[in-house]
């Protein structure tokens, strides 16, 4: 819908859309008439906020606006981007205005929407982050060295024995065994005698220079 031009000051306002198309007219103007439902229909079709813009100027009370860009025929035409004339169309030519508008819709640019600016999600995405799988795998993975390592030392400690499955079910490797605790160091303190070594007992073997001397 078609804007109508109060002031200078609306008008300056009005510039600010990135296309402005001005139609220049006087009550008195019978092919102004005609050609306003011309212009009607295309402020209805083309008109976007802040974009698209179109304005009636009555010359007879915006003169100070009308005599900025030297109007002296009604109908007057102009076309703005960015605050600049851009096209003139004099007279009551609809073909003309309307082929006219057309082209500058086409410099105002596509319309981008709101709802498209969103970032693209992933079908079955959550809101929650995808949890890292290499802490459980490496867990797995010690497991399974540890397991070929207690299979490799009691195939080796029951290949080497007199009695394999004896040898086997008291070895280390063997998972069920319970780990012995540390030995205590000699000379540790673990009671009054702790640190005393024992006299060497006799040997029972005796010679023939033993029992001469005794």
């Amino acid at each position: 819908m078609a804007v109508h031009i109060g002031s200078s000051s609306e008008w300056r306002d009005t510039l600010q859309s990135t296309i402005v198309v001005a139609d220049f007219y006087a009550d008195w103007c019978g092919p102004c008439k005609m050609i306003a439902p011309t212009f009607e229909s295309l402020a209805t079709k083309y008109t976007k906020p802040k974009r698209i813009t179109f304005a009636k100027i009555n010359v007879d009370n915006q003169r100070d606006v009308a005599s900025q860009y030297g109007v002296r025929a009604m109908p007057t035409f102009m076309i703005f981007k960015n605050g600049s004339a851009i096209e003139t169309i004099q007279g009551a030519n609809p073909q003309a205005l309307t082929a006219a508008v057309e082209k500058a819709v086409k410099l105002a640019g596509p319309t981008t929407g709101a709802g498209f600016s969103a970032p693209g999600r992933t079908l079955g995405a959550g809101g929650q982050p995808r949890q890292s799988l290499q802490r459980p795998l490496k867990w797995d993975l010690n497991n399974f060295l540890n397991a070929i390592i207690n299979f490799i030392g009691l195939y080796f400690v029951s290949l080497f024995s007199l009695d394999p499955y004896k040898a086997a079910e008291n070895s280390k490797y063997n998972i069920h065994n319970p780990v012995a605790p540390a030995a205590i160091p000699r000379g540790s303190a673990t009671g009054a005698g702790a640190g005393v070594k024992k006299p060497a007992p006799k040997a029972t073997f005796r010679t023939l220079a033993d029992l001469g001397g005794d």
